[in-house]
């Protein structure tokens, strides 16, 4: 931003923001403000009070304290409908489509609640769906679609575009390239608004993406702005720094020997010629003590293989081996089973993990039923007991046990399900994208939680959609195109360029010396 924009009136100025919740204290003071044209970041770990921010900003809650501006008129909105009404937008992290409807059903939302007359897809809509779509480069989607059948990355377009097509004047997106495979798309899109005057509050925990589209951000912790700050003049350690009130852990991932130790012992899960899904032929050794990361664009198979191994799809063809033994998994209940013992953690934990209204020991002891209770009856005590033993390894407060999980953060309920996971015994934990969505802090407990794991002789099969997060955790790397492995990486072989290459189909071989 130029010297002369800083002179231009904020669209949205907010001050001295608070708000509780009994005794937890969401906000406890948050001031910023952002100007038309302009991408402000809003940065801060899970927890930190973003999203009670974003909630504020669009009429979910109301704050307790504290005043807001928008366009230079006192701004209160009660609702998301009349924050849509003023001209703010958003596009929530925990996507807020409704599976059941179509693309265009959705992109007509709230107007046919509205105006009640029945939801369908009729040539009138599909149209006007269709030149919306058009508008913002999503031509390839079909109106007709039912969301539910579309991919995680498709359903983040569409709720960027359902929240554009409002033509607001203040957009906040909240973590949009979390699930999307490439950020050009999103990038030209913002580029494109930010020139006709639309500013953008930007949350992301990648830093990256951070520095290439905003000059400014606004650090917040434990519920308080601690800094606006010019990102010309700040860096990542700096920043990280404001997040979280101490310097970054530069820990690096374990060495090779210790990686190694385990091999001799033979692969734990052994996978020859799986076919499922739209995996083809796949083959697969995953020994224990080792980190075994999954690269590859959306909708490559990585589900898919997940799924078969965890038992959720049934597999045409192949054979899976667990330390040697030949074994059948076609539900979850064998894959958890007495000599087999393989757990997930799943993509979507809003949907495929968590049970809101539950309290969070509840979620956890939920995969070690067995051991708090008997006859269909749960002790408390017990519960509680195990809970408290598994929260410190995911490094996740005693506190939070007795909170429902819906009320917790993101990168809490991350860490609550990884316990879940870990309570389960299992030696081979299948990982998909474990730490999408959660800020610098959340993730460097999750990694020494699953590090720690593969140093007992555990063993990881894991995918991320972050390329650095693969290079950072992976002994070795798999690419996985169209369904098939298209390159395997190992060691100091494994390097972003590399992976881009394999996984866009431009690179077909092995690198490095299997161990």
């Amino acid at each position: 931003m130029h010297a002369s924009e800083h002179q231009i009136d904020p669209v949205m100025q907010v001050l001295g923001l608070r708000k509780s919740y009994g005794p937890t204290n969401a906000l406890g003071g948050v001031s910023f403000q952002i100007r038309p044209g302009e991408v402000h970041a809003l940065l801060g770990e899970n927890g930190a009070g973003k999203s009670t921010l974003v909630k504020i900003l669009t009429g979910v809650v109301s704050p307790d304290h504290g005043s807001m501006t928008f366009k230079g008129a006192p701004y209160s909105p009660r609702s998301i409908l009349q924050a849509r009404a003023a001209g703010v937008t958003t596009a929530f992290q925990e996507l807020s489509l409704l599976p059941n409807l179509t693309v265009a059903e959705n992109l007509a939302l709230p107007r046919l609640l509205k105006n009640w007359t029945g939801l369908n897809s009729d040539a009138k809509s599909c149209q006007a769906a269709a030149a919306t779509l058009l508008r913002f480069g999503l031509r390839e989607l079909n109106p007709s679609t039912l969301v539910s059948e579309l991919t995680l990355a498709d359903r983040q377009r569409l709720e960027i575009v359902r929240a554009l097509s409002h033509s607001p004047s203040l957009l906040i997106l909240d973590e949009p390239t979390a699930v999307l495979p490439s950020t050009d798309w999103l990038f030209d899109l913002i580029k494109k608004e930010t020139a006709k005057g639309t500013a953008v509050l930007y949350i992301s925990h990648r830093l990256n993406e951070i520095r290439q589209l905003c000059t400014q951000a606004t650090v917040l912790r434990s519920g308080c702005s601690i800094k606006t700050t010019d990102l010309h003049d700040t860096d990542d350690s700096k920043i990280f720094e404001m997040m979280v009130g101490q310097r970054m852990d530069s820990k690096q991932k374990q060495s090779s020997d210790e990686a190694n130790k385990f091999s001799n012992d033979g692969p734990r899960l052994r996978v020859r010629g799986l076919d499922a899904g739209m995996v083809k032929g796949l083959d697969l050794d995953l020994y224990p003590g080792q980190i075994v990361g999954l690269a590859g664009l959306d909708g490559q198979g990585q589900c898919d293989l997940f799924h078969a191994l965890y038992g959720l799809i049934h597999k045409r063809s192949g054979t899976t081996e667990i330390e040697g033994k030949t074994v059948t998994i076609r539900s979850p209940a064998e894959a958890l089973s007495a000599g087999v013992q393989v757990a997930l953690l799943p993509e979507e934990r809003k949907t495929q993990g968590i049970f809101g209204d539950l309290a969070v020991r509840s979620n956890i002891v939920m995969s070690a039923l067995g051991r708090v209770g008997s006859m269909g009856f749960t002790s408390r005590k017990n519960e509680r007991k195990l809970a408290t033993d598994i929260a410190g390894p995911v490094d996740l407060q005693d506190r939070y046990l007795e909170f429902q999980i819906k009320d917790l953060s993101g990168g809490n309920q991350q860490k609550a399900l990884l316990g879940r996971v870990l309570l389960t015994g299992a030696r081979i934990l299948l990982l998909f994208d474990p730490t999408r969505g959660v800020d610098v802090g959340t993730k460097q407990a999750l990694y020494t939680a699953i590090e720690d794991f593969v140093r007992g002789g555990g063993a990881v099969l894991l995918y991320s959609s972050e390329l650095a997060e693969l290079v950072r955790l992976s002994d070795r790397c798999l690419v996985i195109y169209e369904g098939r492995i298209a390159a395997e990486l190992v060691g100091d072989a494994i390097q972003e360029t590399a992976l881009v290459a394999a996984a866009t189909g431009h690179s077909h071989h092995s690198a490095g010396a299997v161990a």
